[in-house]
């Protein structure tokens, strides 16, 4: 399981991200989850996330988390 995966199960343990394409889509994440998602990645990875990147485009998926964390250096 990655770390993203890990911070997912935490916020929202009841589901498999692994198996989704589109979590918003599949009601796995709301608003308020993103919200604290971003607070998680942000503190795990010492990054600071800007607004114009809380998209819901950037957390449809564990492909799309990693593609914004690419976008802040992290590997």
């Amino acid at each position: 399981m990655t770390r993203i995966e890990e911070i997912l199960k935490g916020i929202r343990p009841e589901f498999d991200f692994a198996n989704s394409q589109d979590f918003l889509a599949d009601g796995m994440l709301d608003s308020f989850d993103m919200v604290t998602l971003v607070s998680e990645l942000d503190q795990h990875f010492c990054i600071s996330i800007a607004g114009i990147d809380i998209v819901p485009e950037n957390f449809r998926s564990i492909p799309s988390i990693q593609n914004l964390l690419g976008k802040y250096g992290v590997q």
